[in-house]
Protein backbone atom coordinates (compact mmCIF):
# COMPACT_ATOMS: atom_id res chain seq x y z
CA UNK A 1 0.00 0.00 0.00
CA UNK A 2 1.29 3.29 -0.94
CA UNK A 3 1.71 5.54 2.10
CA UNK A 4 1.78 9.39 1.81
CA UNK A 5 3.12 11.44 4.62
CA UNK A 6 0.75 13.20 7.04
CA UNK A 7 2.69 17.00 6.18
CA UNK A 8 1.61 16.07 2.31
CA UNK A 9 -1.77 15.11 2.89
CA UNK A 10 -2.48 18.20 5.20
CA UNK A 11 -1.37 20.30 1.94
CA UNK A 12 -3.96 18.84 -0.27
CA UNK A 13 -6.53 19.18 3.07
CA UNK A 14 -6.77 15.30 2.50
CA UNK A 15 -6.62 15.15 6.50
CA UNK A 16 -7.41 16.89 9.68
CA UNK A 17 -4.58 18.91 11.83
CA UNK A 18 -1.92 17.36 13.35
CA UNK A 19 -1.89 16.01 16.94
CA UNK A 20 -0.09 17.00 19.67
CA UNK A 21 3.55 15.10 19.90
CA UNK A 22 2.67 14.92 23.97
CA UNK A 23 1.02 15.63 26.93
CA UNK A 24 -2.83 17.54 27.15
CA UNK A 25 -5.76 15.40 27.37
CA UNK A 26 -4.98 11.22 27.33
CA UNK A 27 -8.61 10.55 25.25
CA UNK A 28 -7.32 13.50 22.89
CA UNK A 29 -4.19 12.41 22.29
CA UNK A 30 -5.01 8.94 21.52
CA UNK A 31 -7.72 10.34 18.90
CA UNK A 32 -4.48 12.05 17.14
CA UNK A 33 -2.63 8.81 16.84
CA UNK A 34 -5.82 7.26 14.93
CA UNK A 35 -6.12 10.25 12.95
CA UNK A 36 -2.11 10.09 12.06
CA UNK A 37 -2.22 6.46 11.45
CA UNK A 38 -5.41 6.59 8.92
CA UNK A 39 -3.40 9.66 7.48
CA UNK A 40 -0.37 7.07 7.31
CA UNK A 41 -2.79 4.62 5.13
CA UNK A 42 -3.95 2.62 7.26
CA UNK A 43 -7.74 1.75 7.31
CA UNK A 44 -10.01 2.76 9.70
CA UNK A 45 -11.06 -0.51 10.70
CA UNK A 46 -7.89 -1.48 11.33
CA UNK A 47 -6.83 1.38 13.61
CA UNK A 48 -10.08 1.48 15.60
CA UNK A 49 -9.41 -2.12 16.35
CA UNK A 50 -6.01 -1.71 17.02
CA UNK A 51 -6.45 1.41 19.84
CA UNK A 52 -9.48 0.16 21.26
CA UNK A 53 -7.80 -1.26 24.35
CA UNK A 54 -5.00 1.46 24.48
CA UNK A 55 -4.87 2.91 28.07
CA UNK A 56 -2.36 4.89 30.02
CA UNK A 57 -0.50 2.63 32.20
CA UNK A 58 0.66 4.69 35.57
CA UNK A 59 3.09 1.76 36.30
CA UNK A 60 5.17 2.61 33.39
CA UNK A 61 5.33 6.01 34.34
CA UNK A 62 6.71 5.18 37.60
CA UNK A 63 9.31 2.45 36.25
CA UNK A 64 10.68 5.11 33.85
CA UNK A 65 11.53 7.84 36.83
CA UNK A 66 12.89 4.54 38.73
CA UNK A 67 16.11 3.26 37.26
CA UNK A 68 18.02 3.14 40.12
CA UNK A 69 19.74 -0.49 39.45
CA UNK A 70 22.31 1.98 37.09
CA UNK A 71 23.46 3.89 40.02
CA UNK A 72 25.40 0.55 41.40
CA UNK A 73 29.02 0.73 40.74
CA UNK A 74 30.36 -2.15 38.28
CA UNK A 75 31.72 -4.44 40.30
CA UNK A 76 28.73 -4.87 42.05
CA UNK A 77 26.02 -4.88 39.51
CA UNK A 78 28.37 -7.68 37.85
CA UNK A 79 28.29 -9.48 40.72
CA UNK A 80 24.57 -9.52 41.40
CA UNK A 81 23.14 -9.75 37.61
CA UNK A 82 26.17 -12.64 36.47
CA UNK A 83 25.28 -15.71 38.55
CA UNK A 84 26.43 -18.94 38.60
CA UNK A 85 23.26 -20.35 37.36
CA UNK A 86 23.24 -17.92 34.60
CA UNK A 87 26.25 -19.15 33.97
CA UNK A 88 25.16 -23.17 33.62
CA UNK A 89 22.19 -21.96 31.72
CA UNK A 90 24.41 -20.29 29.07
CA UNK A 91 26.40 -23.02 28.45
CA UNK A 92 22.61 -25.30 28.23
CA UNK A 93 21.25 -22.75 25.78
CA UNK A 94 24.30 -22.81 23.74
CA UNK A 95 24.66 -26.62 23.36
CA UNK A 96 20.51 -26.41 22.67
CA UNK A 97 20.42 -23.74 20.19
CA UNK A 98 24.06 -24.21 18.48
CA UNK A 99 22.85 -24.70 14.94
CA UNK A 100 21.36 -21.09 15.44
CA UNK A 101 24.32 -19.78 16.78
CA UNK A 102 26.13 -21.04 14.37
CA UNK A 103 24.04 -19.09 11.71
CA UNK A 104 24.23 -16.04 13.51
CA UNK A 105 28.12 -16.00 13.58
CA UNK A 106 28.06 -17.31 10.17
CA UNK A 107 25.01 -14.79 8.70
CA UNK A 108 25.94 -11.67 10.95
CA UNK A 109 29.43 -12.15 12.65
CA UNK A 110 27.72 -12.67 15.98
CA UNK A 111 29.84 -14.68 18.45
CA UNK A 112 27.53 -16.68 20.62
CA UNK A 113 28.86 -15.57 23.51
CA UNK A 114 27.45 -11.64 22.95
CA UNK A 115 23.87 -12.71 21.89
CA UNK A 116 23.79 -15.33 25.49
CA UNK A 117 24.58 -12.56 27.17
CA UNK A 118 22.15 -9.94 26.28
CA UNK A 119 20.00 -12.63 26.19
CA UNK A 120 20.53 -13.68 30.12
CA UNK A 121 20.53 -10.03 30.60
CA UNK A 122 17.54 -8.87 29.20
CA UNK A 123 14.98 -11.69 30.11
CA UNK A 124 16.94 -14.67 31.67
CA UNK A 125 16.95 -16.50 28.61
CA UNK A 126 13.54 -15.73 28.22
CA UNK A 127 12.13 -16.46 31.44
CA UNK A 128 11.01 -13.18 32.64
CA UNK A 129 9.83 -10.79 29.60
CA UNK A 130 8.07 -8.30 31.64
CA UNK A 131 4.33 -7.93 32.10
CA UNK A 132 3.70 -4.37 31.09
CA UNK A 133 0.89 -4.43 28.05
CA UNK A 134 3.06 -2.99 25.44
CA UNK A 135 1.02 -0.83 23.56
CA UNK A 136 -0.51 0.52 26.86
CA UNK A 137 2.89 1.35 27.78
CA UNK A 138 4.36 3.17 24.36
CA UNK A 139 0.84 5.34 24.38
CA UNK A 140 1.50 6.70 27.62
CA UNK A 141 5.34 7.32 27.35
CA UNK A 142 5.12 8.81 23.97
CA UNK A 143 1.91 10.97 25.31
CA UNK A 144 4.14 11.42 28.35
CA UNK A 145 6.70 14.58 27.29
CA UNK A 146 10.07 13.36 28.45
CA UNK A 147 11.17 11.41 25.43
CA UNK A 148 7.70 11.47 23.14
CA UNK A 149 10.21 11.62 19.85
CA UNK A 150 11.42 8.37 20.83
CA UNK A 151 8.90 6.27 21.45
CA UNK A 152 5.99 7.60 19.21
CA UNK A 153 7.29 5.93 15.76
CA UNK A 154 7.10 3.01 17.78
CA UNK A 155 3.36 3.05 18.26
CA UNK A 156 3.10 3.30 14.34
CA UNK A 157 6.35 0.20 14.04
CA UNK A 158 3.29 -1.74 16.31
CA UNK A 159 0.55 -0.94 14.08
CA UNK A 160 1.99 -2.41 10.99
CA UNK A 161 3.10 -5.78 13.25
CA UNK A 162 -0.38 -6.35 13.91
CA UNK A 163 -1.65 -6.26 10.63
CA UNK A 164 1.39 -8.51 9.67
CA UNK A 165 -0.51 -10.48 12.47
CA UNK A 166 2.54 -10.58 15.32
CA UNK A 167 1.35 -8.48 17.60
CA UNK A 168 -1.60 -8.25 20.14
CA UNK A 169 -2.57 -4.55 21.17
CA UNK A 170 -4.31 -6.33 24.02
CA UNK A 171 -2.17 -8.99 25.02
CA UNK A 172 1.18 -8.58 23.72
CA UNK A 173 3.25 -7.86 27.13
CA UNK A 174 7.53 -6.87 27.86
CA UNK A 175 8.84 -4.42 29.14
CA UNK A 176 8.05 -1.09 30.48
CA UNK A 177 9.90 0.95 27.88
CA UNK A 178 7.99 -1.10 25.04
CA UNK A 179 10.31 -3.97 24.26
CA UNK A 180 9.23 -7.27 23.19
CA UNK A 181 10.62 -10.57 23.72
CA UNK A 182 13.64 -12.32 24.93
CA UNK A 183 16.16 -10.05 23.62
CA UNK A 184 14.17 -6.93 24.06
CA UNK A 185 12.98 -5.29 21.11
CA UNK A 186 11.07 -2.23 19.96
CA UNK A 187 8.41 -2.68 17.34
CA UNK A 188 10.66 -0.50 14.99
CA UNK A 189 13.35 -2.93 15.07
CA UNK A 190 11.01 -6.03 14.92
CA UNK A 191 9.89 -4.69 12.01
CA UNK A 192 13.28 -3.82 10.57
CA UNK A 193 15.71 -6.35 11.81
CA UNK A 194 13.17 -8.94 12.81
CA UNK A 195 14.46 -12.81 11.64
CA UNK A 196 11.83 -15.41 11.05
CA UNK A 197 14.24 -17.77 12.47
CA UNK A 198 12.17 -21.13 12.57
CA UNK A 199 10.65 -20.94 9.59
CA UNK A 200 6.87 -20.44 10.79
CA UNK A 201 6.05 -17.40 8.49
CA UNK A 202 5.96 -14.89 11.83
CA UNK A 203 8.58 -13.10 14.27
CA UNK A 204 7.54 -14.18 17.82
CA UNK A 205 10.25 -12.94 19.86
CA UNK A 206 8.80 -13.86 22.60
CA UNK A 207 7.89 -17.49 21.80
CA UNK A 208 10.65 -18.86 19.30
CA UNK A 209 14.56 -18.43 20.57
CA UNK A 210 15.56 -18.97 16.75
CA UNK A 211 13.37 -15.33 15.67
CA UNK A 212 14.74 -13.58 18.77
CA UNK A 213 18.67 -14.69 18.44
CA UNK A 214 18.79 -13.92 14.64
CA UNK A 215 16.57 -11.00 14.91
CA UNK A 216 19.35 -9.69 17.71
CA UNK A 217 22.01 -10.98 15.46
CA UNK A 218 20.88 -9.22 12.77
CA UNK A 219 19.73 -5.66 15.01
CA UNK A 220 23.72 -5.53 16.36
CA UNK A 221 25.29 -6.36 12.40
CA UNK A 222 23.06 -3.34 11.50
CA UNK A 223 24.31 -1.41 14.52
CA UNK A 224 27.67 -1.73 12.83
CA UNK A 225 28.92 -4.88 14.64
CA UNK A 226 32.81 -6.14 13.17
CA UNK A 227 33.19 -9.58 12.36
CA UNK A 228 35.92 -11.40 13.68
CA UNK A 229 36.91 -8.98 16.28
CA UNK A 230 36.75 -8.87 19.63
CA UNK A 231 34.64 -6.25 21.79
CA UNK A 232 36.29 -6.24 25.78
CA UNK A 233 39.15 -7.70 27.07
CA UNK A 234 40.42 -7.30 30.61
CA UNK A 235 43.75 -6.54 31.58
CA UNK A 236 46.42 -5.23 34.41
CA UNK A 237 47.68 -1.50 34.29
CA UNK A 238 50.75 -0.28 35.76
CA UNK A 239 50.50 2.08 38.34
CA UNK A 240 52.56 4.55 36.92
CA UNK A 241 50.24 5.23 34.20
CA UNK A 242 48.87 8.76 32.36
CA UNK A 243 45.20 8.36 33.84
CA UNK A 244 44.32 10.92 31.61
CA UNK A 245 44.30 9.02 29.11
CA UNK A 246 42.36 6.25 29.97
CA UNK A 247 37.84 6.50 28.96
CA UNK A 248 36.24 5.71 26.26
CA UNK A 249 37.04 9.03 24.52
CA UNK A 250 40.92 8.48 24.50
CA UNK A 251 41.59 5.71 22.03
CA UNK A 252 45.46 4.53 20.80
CA UNK A 253 46.10 0.68 19.12
CA UNK A 254 46.39 -2.16 21.12
CA UNK A 255 49.65 -2.21 20.30
CA UNK A 256 50.44 0.98 21.63
CA UNK A 257 48.88 0.28 25.14
CA UNK A 258 51.11 -2.86 25.05
CA UNK A 259 54.27 -0.37 25.09
CA UNK A 260 52.71 1.93 27.95
CA UNK A 261 52.49 -1.49 30.09
CA UNK A 262 48.97 -2.96 29.55
CA UNK A 263 48.87 -6.69 29.68
CA UNK A 264 45.98 -9.43 28.70
CA UNK A 265 44.15 -11.02 32.22
CA UNK A 266 43.15 -13.69 28.84
CA UNK A 267 43.59 -13.95 25.34
CA UNK A 268 45.98 -11.46 23.48
CA UNK A 269 46.21 -8.02 23.08
CA UNK A 270 44.77 -6.95 19.31
CA UNK A 271 47.81 -5.05 18.59
CA UNK A 272 46.18 -3.69 14.88
CA UNK A 273 43.14 -2.09 16.81
CA UNK A 274 41.83 1.21 18.31
CA UNK A 275 40.92 0.67 21.98
CA UNK A 276 39.97 2.61 25.11
CA UNK A 277 41.51 1.90 28.19
CA UNK A 278 38.10 1.95 30.42
CA UNK A 279 38.37 1.89 34.49
CA UNK A 280 34.80 1.14 35.69
CA UNK A 281 35.74 2.12 39.53
CA UNK A 282 39.08 4.04 38.63
CA UNK A 283 42.65 3.02 38.46
CA UNK A 284 42.55 0.75 41.30
CA UNK A 285 39.90 -1.19 40.34
CA UNK A 286 38.83 -3.67 37.15
CA UNK A 287 40.39 -2.56 33.75
CA UNK A 288 39.30 -3.12 30.33
CA UNK A 289 40.48 -2.62 26.87
CA UNK A 290 37.10 -1.63 25.05
CA UNK A 291 37.59 -2.07 21.09
CA UNK A 292 35.61 -0.93 18.19
CA UNK A 293 32.48 -3.46 19.08
CA UNK A 294 32.48 -2.37 22.39
CA UNK A 295 30.73 0.75 20.79
CA UNK A 296 27.81 -1.19 19.65
CA UNK A 297 26.42 -2.50 23.12
CA UNK A 298 26.13 1.49 23.84
CA UNK A 299 23.53 1.14 20.73
CA UNK A 300 21.55 -1.08 22.39
CA UNK A 301 21.68 0.31 25.77
CA UNK A 302 22.90 3.67 27.05
CA UNK A 303 23.94 2.97 30.97
CA UNK A 304 27.83 2.43 30.95
CA UNK A 305 27.36 -0.09 33.93
CA UNK A 306 24.83 -2.09 32.22
CA UNK A 307 26.76 -2.21 28.94
CA UNK A 308 30.30 -2.69 30.26
CA UNK A 309 28.94 -5.58 32.48
CA UNK A 310 26.73 -7.35 29.12
CA UNK A 311 30.11 -7.28 27.43
CA UNK A 312 32.02 -8.68 30.48
CA UNK A 313 30.01 -11.19 30.28
CA UNK A 314 29.91 -11.98 26.91
CA UNK A 315 33.54 -12.40 27.43
CA UNK A 316 32.77 -14.87 30.57
CA UNK A 317 30.63 -17.22 28.34
CA UNK A 318 33.37 -16.98 25.65
CA UNK A 319 35.77 -18.36 28.52
CA UNK A 320 37.18 -15.52 30.12
CA UNK A 321 37.81 -16.08 34.16
CA UNK A 322 36.36 -13.90 36.99
CA UNK A 323 37.69 -10.13 36.54
CA UNK A 324 39.99 -8.61 39.22
CA UNK A 325 38.17 -6.59 41.30
CA UNK A 326 41.10 -4.73 42.70
CA UNK A 327 40.84 -2.85 45.74
CA UNK A 328 38.93 0.34 44.45
CA UNK A 329 38.89 3.76 46.60
CA UNK A 330 35.27 3.52 48.24
CA UNK A 331 32.86 5.69 45.57
CA UNK A 332 30.03 8.02 46.54
CA UNK A 333 26.13 7.38 47.58
CA UNK A 334 22.86 8.50 45.86
CA UNK A 335 23.22 11.36 47.85
CA UNK A 336 26.53 12.24 47.38
CA UNK A 337 26.95 11.80 43.23
CA UNK A 338 23.86 14.00 42.97
CA UNK A 339 25.31 16.67 45.39
CA UNK A 340 29.09 16.26 43.14
CA UNK A 341 27.07 16.82 40.02
CA UNK A 342 25.17 20.19 41.08
CA UNK A 343 28.86 21.04 41.83
CA UNK A 344 30.29 19.69 38.42
CA UNK A 345 26.97 21.88 36.86
CA UNK A 346 27.99 25.13 38.97
CA UNK A 347 31.10 25.02 37.39
CA UNK A 348 29.57 24.65 33.75
CA UNK A 349 29.75 21.31 33.33
CA UNK A 350 27.36 19.58 30.97
CA UNK A 351 26.23 16.44 33.19
CA UNK A 352 23.07 16.10 31.88
CA UNK A 353 20.55 15.37 35.00
CA UNK A 354 21.00 15.21 38.46
CA UNK A 355 20.34 12.09 38.81
CA UNK A 356 22.65 10.44 40.99
CA UNK A 357 24.02 8.12 37.87
CA UNK A 358 27.82 8.19 36.89
CA UNK A 359 27.05 8.36 33.21
CA UNK A 360 29.42 9.55 30.66
CA UNK A 361 29.07 13.46 31.00
CA UNK A 362 29.64 12.77 34.86
CA UNK A 363 32.76 11.05 33.85
CA UNK A 364 34.26 13.30 31.63
CA UNK A 365 33.50 16.16 34.35
CA UNK A 366 34.91 14.31 37.06
CA UNK A 367 38.19 13.85 35.38
CA UNK A 368 38.82 17.63 34.06
CA UNK A 369 38.25 18.30 37.63
CA UNK A 370 40.79 15.84 38.46
CA UNK A 371 43.20 16.78 36.16
CA UNK A 372 42.80 20.65 37.78
CA UNK A 373 43.21 19.87 41.23
CA UNK A 374 46.09 18.04 39.74
CA UNK A 375 44.38 14.15 41.28
CA UNK A 376 44.99 11.04 39.46
CA UNK A 377 42.67 11.56 36.36
CA UNK A 378 41.01 8.43 36.62
CA UNK A 379 37.05 9.65 35.98
CA UNK A 380 36.24 8.22 39.21
CA UNK A 381 34.46 10.20 42.15
CA UNK A 382 35.14 9.59 45.53
CA UNK A 383 34.58 11.60 48.46
CA UNK A 384 37.69 13.07 48.91
CA UNK A 385 36.81 14.99 45.57
CA UNK A 386 33.15 16.21 46.53
CA UNK A 387 35.83 17.37 49.69
CA UNK A 388 37.85 19.00 46.89
CA UNK A 389 34.81 20.76 45.47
Amino acid sequence: MLRFSLLLLLSFGLAGPVAAQCGGSFSDFVAGLKTEAQAKGHAKATVDAFFRTAAQDPRTLRADRAQGVFKMPFTEFARRVISQNRMDNGRRNADRFDAVFDAAETRFGVPRGVLLALWALETDYGAVQGDFNTLNSLVTLAHDCRRPELFRPQIFAALELYEAGDFDPARTTGAWAGEIGMVQMLPEDILTKGIDGDGDGHVYLKTSAPDALLSGANMLSGLGWRKGEPWLQEVSVPADLDWAETGLNSRKSGRDWARLGVTPRWGEIAGGLEAALILPQGRKGPAFLAYPNFDVFFEWNQSFVYVTTAAYFATRLSGAPVFDAGNPEPGLNDAQMKQLQQKLAARGYDVGAVDGILGARTRAAVRAEQQRLGLPADAWPTPALLGRL
